[in-house]
């Protein structure tokens, strides 16, 4: 009996969804210059595109913030390792557990200078077109 209510509310609810999907009135953006153009327009004429370029760059922005959050990550954990080193008590286990944890966390804090580093340099590297010097 209940199946039968759920099965009914089920296509009363398909039912009134295909109905709002199949009303809705076909749209059709028609321009000249196709898609630069919009996006042009939707921009504004000479205004410069930061996505990838200079040091205020979205993707360079993004990569810094993910790095920043592996960094104070790693900071944590190695704060955590410690805090369990002390109080491990000398049990043979946890403190090899602890030893472990600091371990872990010290290299994941040198991935990370690294990963900020090599990013940057490729970034800078990348988008200035490459070496300018004549050999």
């Amino acid at each position: 009996m209940i199946k039968e209510y759920i099965s009914k509310i089920t296509i009363g609810l398909l039912t009134i969804g295909f109905g709002i999907v199949l009303a809705t009135a076909p749209v059709s953006a028609l321009g000249e210059g196709g898609a630069p153009a919009g996006i042009n327009a939707a921009r504004g004429d000479n205004t410069p595109s930061n996505l990838a370029n200079g040091d205020s760059s979205i993707v360079r922005r993004a990569i810094n913030i993910m790095l920043f959050g592996v960094g104070v990550l790693s900071v944590v954990m190695l704060i955590f390792g410690g805090f369990r080193y002390v109080i491990s008590g000398g049990k043979k286990e946890s403190v090899t557990n602890a030893k472990n944890t600091i371990l872990y966390a010290i290299i994941g804090l040198l991935i990370a200078v690294f990963a900020y580093a090599i990013i940057n340099f490729v970034l800078s590297a990348a988008l200035s077109g490459g070496s300018t010097t004549n050999v």
